[in-house]
């Protein structure tokens, strides 16, 4: 009989790769769970795409509702081995979400330091109920960033933002799983970018796991920037990034010459969608999948989608991958934007019934 803690999200990522990462005999097994997430085909979107497979990878089934967590475990853990009593992050919103919570769950404080009026309400929601002490930051995140680092070199504090190499380290056990689920690397992986982490770390996961023979293949990794906040697509920083997808509105990203290095050495792109294709896609994917997820998630399905729209025989035949990096309820503003048409009724069953159309 199958145990719950053989399961792999039971296991969490530190003890189901722990042959794969910085783990040592003192670094505690911290877990909530993380890792193990869906890799679910599409129904319907793969008609408008073209493709031979298309999945979408659920990151926001992690505990705290993104990828943050596969390397906010390690980074935390890390933390613990190494002495530190308090974490420190800059913030957009997930990764404050996933530091509080880790923080929380070992025992140590947590401060985040988020933009000011630039953090989507769920986001903010989750660090508070997890007890971190946020300060609001008159900037951007580049700004809050660019503190964080200086406040963890003067005390023994852990900064746990993407610069901290043991977050990469965690976040490319997801690449690692979806060549476990498919039997072989996709041909390509289509992903958000904002602060770089991400792609450089699931690049990172499938050269690790071509290189261990586990996979037959490296994909091309084709990232996608919001046109408000796209520095690696301009090549320059943005000094005051705009995006509905507040989770990669970010003008200088900490991970840029590696996010450039996975692109190139993968043969990849990285382009940028409109904050028009970007919610569009995020109505597809609720509409179309049954995929729930925050605007940042579906700018790398806008991209896909523009692409089949313009390139479409660069498709065909093509193993499609979408890293879906975090769930909608990160960002309920967006979603209750949408214009509703919910007439009252009468708590009547003929009212009822005409007004379903049935009568």
């Amino acid at each position: 009989m199958e145990r719950l803690t053989d399961k792999p999200a039971a296991r969490g990522v530190l003890e189901r790769y722990r042959d794969r990462l910085p783990v040592t005999d003192d670094t505690p097994m911290l877990s909530l769970g993380e890792g193990g997430t869906p890799l679910v085909s599409s129904r319907r979107l793969i008609e408008r795409v073209g493709c031979k497979d298309l999945y979408f990878k659920l990151e926001m089934c992690n505990p705290t509702s993104s990828f943050k967590d596969r390397g906010m475990v390690v980074a935390v853990a890390k933390a613990l081995e190494a002495g530190a009593r308090a974490v420190l992050c800059a913030s957009t919103g997930n990764t404050s979400a996933s530091a509080a919570a880790y923080a929380a769950r070992s025992g140590l404080d947590a401060f985040v330091l988020v933009p000011h009026g630039r953090v989507a309400r769920g986001k903010l929601a989750q660090a508070v109920a997890h007890g971190a002490r946020i300060l609001s930051v008159r900037g951007n995140f580049d700004d809050a960033l660019a503190i964080a680092r200086r406040i963890s070199e003067k005390h023994p504090i852990a900064l746990v933002n993407s610069v901290n190499p043991h977050r990469i380290e965690g976040q490319k056990t997801a690449a690692f799983e979806i060549v476990d689920d498919l039997g072989d690397a996709p041909d390509l992986l289509f992903i958000p970018v904002g602060n770089a982490g991400n792609i450089t770390a699931y690049w990172r996961g499938f050269v690790e796991y071509f290189q261990a023979e586990r996979a037959g293949q490296k994909p091309r990794m084709i990232g996608w920037q919001a046109a408000g906040a796209a520095p690696i697509v301009r090549g320059e920083p943005v000094a005051d990034p705009q995006t509905v997808a507040t989770a990669i509105r970010i003008g200088n990203p900490a991970s840029w010459e590696l996010a450039v290095a996975a692109r190139d050495e993968s043969g990849g792109e990285i382009n940028a969608v409109t904050d028009e294709e970007i919610l569009d896609a995020y109505h597809l994917l609720a509409e179309e999948e049954g995929i729930f997820c925050e605007p940042a998630s579906a700018a790398c399905v806008a991209g896909l989608l523009k692409t089949a729209a313009e390139h479409p025989e660069s498709l065909r035949d093509q193993t499609i991958v979408c890293v879906i990096t975090g769930h909608g309820l990160k960002d309920p503003e967006t979603a209750l934007a949408i214009e509703t048409d919910a007439p009252e009724v009468d708590a009547d069953l003929a009212a009822v019934e005409s007004a379903m159309g049935l009568a």
